[in-house]
């Protein structure tokens, strides 16, 4: 029988001793964080929510979810950056505005004149009466949406001299144009179903029970069938604004997954976003998330990218014509997510970071070569006083946390974030693209995927159109039914002309608005009776 021995462990060297319990400390503080957070998240899932947003108090101090749950408030460390000192007011508050009366209602509105007379004067009659005043008062009601059918006349003739000629010629005037040849619909449903479908975020089978309700049978698959003859008619005018984009010193991109029909299980796509600032707004779609279909987006352009550190775009910033621009609200959203396990390190990221937006805030309106003058000045220090801070604090987080990886993003794309210095028309944040792409996220609730991949072209096609409508301030619907009137006979060599960017100067042509004043199945949705012409 082997007799075991006890071997003494040897003694600790005291620095050794010393780190040691400094990291055992650190994993006890990080494992308290731990269990709190799970503590919130019980409470989320018992219905204690709160909104999602960001929020940054004016002196810099972030008000974190754990904090708002149980009503504790840790305060900041000291931060190289001049901070005010807290308002009495937050941005969390805000004064309610005082009532001022009913607005009154907009005079385009249709009105319905009701007079009620007293019983005294109905049985009297008006004569035994003097009028010596009124009272009006205006209430909106509704009405159930109002359908159309124009019907088209083209009378036949012939010449009544006819007896010496041996070829009789009959006259008929051409059927007017539709987006669809000899389409059951015209322009003005057409809009409004693409609208409601891509605006409205309404699915096929929700736009099937409504024209049910109004009187129309209306089957989603014939509602389908427009919008893919839709979609190749409007595609040149969206091609041309791809290509005016690419002209743009600097664009937006981003991208979100969706899924896709299949026979078994769905299959994943992917909407693309690229913004060209005050011009375009374009959406694309692709069954692969690659470095083949940036490519395809981006094909000869050169400018300023700004847009996320995903590996899709590398490619793009080695060749030297598309030069990265970092997303200093993207490298913020680290350091939020790191709020529960970290405050302290966390807030003073947070309010660093919220000095540079400050500062873009105040220069907002000024022309770009004011702005980069500002920011060389004032913004280079501060973001110089962030990136030191990050050196430091690197060597001190555990590996794997968020807030080492929050420090870890901002110092990876060091060089990218600190692009704004170089150019004043450079933005320090990509929230235009990831805004727009928001679209797809809350249409993608409400109809849960795209039949096809075919069908996703389609989506980008009019999400491009409507969006860019939002930018330029035009109503989508009035803009895509007068673009289908025109459509059909245009001169595709100055198709750009038809996107939102120039829409408004086109249709203020004296030529253009005759097309349009011609076009009977546009009158009939204006409300026009008379329709001969």
């Amino acid at each position: 029988m082997t007799e075991t021995t006890e071997m003494a462990l040897p003694e600790m060297p005291a620095p050794v001793a010393e780190h040691l319990a400094k990291v055992t400390a650190q994993r006890d503080e990080y494992k308290k964080a731990y269990l709190d957070l799970l503590v919130t998240c019980r409470n989320l899932e018992r219905g204690i929510l709160f909104q999602g947003r960001e929020r940054v108090l004016e002196d810099g101090v972030t008000l974190s979810l754990l904090e708002m749950l149980t009503g504790q408030s840790q305060s900041a460390q000291a931060v190289p950056v001049p901070v005010p000192d807290p308002p009495k007011q937050t941005v969390c508050e805000h004064e309610r505005a005082k009532p001022t009366g009913r607005k009154p209602l907009p005079e385009k509105l249709p009105r319905v004149d009701v007079e009620i007379l007293p019983p005294e004067v109905e049985a009297q009659g008006r004569d035994a009466f003097e009028q010596i005043g009124e009272d009006v008062t205006e209430t909106v009601e509704r009405r159930p949406g109002s359908l159309v059918v124009v019907r088209v006349h083209r009378p036949k003739f012939v010449r009544k001299d006819r007896e010496h000629n041996t070829v009789t010629k009959v006259e008929q005037a051409p059927p007017p144009e539709l987006p669809i040849p000899r389409g059951l619909a015209g322009p003005g449903l057409l809009a409004d179903t693409i609208v409601k479908r891509w605006d409205d975020h309404l699915p096929l089978h929700r736009q099937e029970r409504i024209f049910g309700r109004e009187g129309l049978e209306l089957s989603r698959s014939t509602i389908c069938h427009w919008h893919s003859e839709l979609a190749a008619l409007a595609k040149a005018v969206v091609d041309a604004m791809w290509q005016d984009a690419r002209q743009s010193p600097y664009l937006h991109a981003d991208a979100t997954g969706v899924l896709v029909q299949h026979p078994k299980k769905c299959r994943n796509g992917h909407f693309f976003v690229v913004a060209a600032p005050e011009r375009h707004i374009l959406f694309g779609y692709s069954p692969k998330h690659n470095a083949e279909t940036v490519d395809e987006l981006f094909q000869g352009y050169k400018g300023y990218l700004v847009a996320d550190a995903h590996a899709i775009y590398d490619h793009l910033y080695r060749s030297g014509n598309v030069v990265e621009c970092g997303c200093w609200a993207h490298t913020r959203r680290y350091f939020f997510k790191s709020l529960g396990s970290d405050p302290e390190r966390a807030k003073q990221g947070i309010a660093l970071i919220g000095k540079l937006f400050e500062l873009e805030r105040l220069h907002k309106t000024s022309p770009p070569d004011n702005r980069l003058t500002a920011r060389k000045a004032i913004s280079k220090s501060v973001a110089d006083d962030f990136f030191a801070w990050c050196d430091r604090e690197s060597m001190r987080v555990l590996d794997e946390t968020p807030i080492s990886k929050a420090i870890q993003y901002a110092r990876n794309q060091r060089e990218a974030l600190l692009r704004f210095l170089d150019d004043g028309r450079l933005p320090i944040h990509n929230n235009l693209s990831e805004r727009e792409l928001r679209r797809e996220a809350v249409g993608r609730n409400n109809w849960l995927f795209v039949g096809s991949d075919e069908g996703g072209e389609t989506n980008a096609t009019f999400v491009s159109l409507i969006a860019s409508c939002h930018l330029h301030k035009l109503e989508p619907a009035e803009y895509l039914r007068d673009l289908f009137c025109l459509l059909p006979g245009w001169n595709f060599q100055n198709v750009l002309e038809l996107s939102p960017l120039h829409w408004s100067a086109t249709v203020a042509r004296p030529e253009v608005q005759r097309l349009l004043a011609e076009n009977v199945y546009r009158r009939a949705s204006l409300g026009e009776t008379n329709l001969k012409r």
